[in-house]
């Protein structure tokens, strides 16, 4: 099949253009800037998510489309929330649009665990609003769909903002096994390759319109990554825990949470509806310009 990947360029969405580039599918890449791990086979189109014409461009004639592009770094979305916005909910809703007018087969769209959590700041709110649009063209228009909600990945191709890759490259620059948070943390690391080949099976009829939550199969303890991470790279100081409170992270896997339930507000006193509604129809009866 014919795929367009959108931020095809990144940590995650490069190694699923190669994992679809495996089994056969014919791949574009979309994204803001080229791609080092481009392979021939491969075409590219560089562009920015929000030029609805380029956009617009790259999906006519695509059977597929892989949502990658995203605002992904939660420490930015934090203090970039119009930012974070325009990228993942406008982006998002560009995207919906078009696959629409084109007859897109499937809108596979990347989000994460945080969506039902009660952290992840900015990040968090504009993945789950996200969704709800992918959820609404399906139930509207008849787009079909597949959320893959991301856990924690690490691997290859990391980029400075990936939380393994800050950690081992704090390791190496300062030989010391540390982290800025509390032992008492939980991941469950997926390698990205591992997440990319899942990524592909879900292009089978069974995941359609489906929510699905890939992360990886065993609960990591913090402190066991740092031992592991000291041995390999023999760091004979001892493991440290700097227990900050890192702004819109999460202590524990966040599959599911409790949503904050509104309380009622009971109105002592009000305006009868009878006699409200007689005086809207009286207003708009006396005055043709409202």
């Amino acid at each position: 099949m014919k795929c367009l990947v959108t931020g095809g360029s990144g940590f995650l969405g490069s190694h699923v253009v190669d994992e679809l580039t495996k089994r056969g599918h014919k791949i574009t890449i979309f994204d803001k800037r080229s791609s080092r791990w481009k392979k021939n086979n491969q075409k590219i189109i560089i562009s920015d998510l929000l030029n609805y014409n380029s956009l617009e461009k790259a999906i006519k004639g695509q059977d597929i489309i892989f949502h990658f592009a995203a605002l992904s770094d939660l420490g930015e979305s934090l203090y970039k929330p119009i930012k974070t916005i325009e990228h993942n909910i406008l982006g998002t809703a560009y995207a919906l649009e078009i696959c629409k007018k084109n007859k897109i087969k499937r809108f596979i769209h990347a989000s994460t665990i945080y969506v039902n959590s009660n952290q992840g700041g900015f990040y968090r709110s504009s993945k789950k609003a996200a969704e709800d649009y992918v959820e609404e063209y399906q139930k509207r228009y008849g787009l079909d769909f597949t959320i893959l909600r991301f856990g924690s990945l690490y691997g290859d191709r990391s980029n400075k903002s990936n939380g393994v890759r800050q950690i081992v490259d704090n390791a190496l620059k300062n030989k010391e096994a540390s982290y800025i948070g509390t032992s008492k943390t939980i991941r469950e690391y997926i390698h990205v390759r591992d997440a990319a080949k899942v990524t592909a099976d879900i292009l089978k009829n069974k995941y359609k319109n489906q929510h699905i939550m890939i992360t990886g199969k065993s609960k990591i303890k913090l402190p066991y990554f740092l031992r592991i991470l000291s041995k390999l790279l023999k760091i004979k100081k001892e493991i440290r825990f700097k227990n900050k409170k890192i702004p819109g992270h999460y202590v524990l896997s966040p599959h599911t949470y409790a949503p904050i339930k509104g309380k009622k507000f009971n109105i002592k006193s009000g305006i009868n509806f009878k006699k409200g509604l007689k005086n809207l129809v009286k207003e708009l009866k006396n005055n043709k310009k409202l």
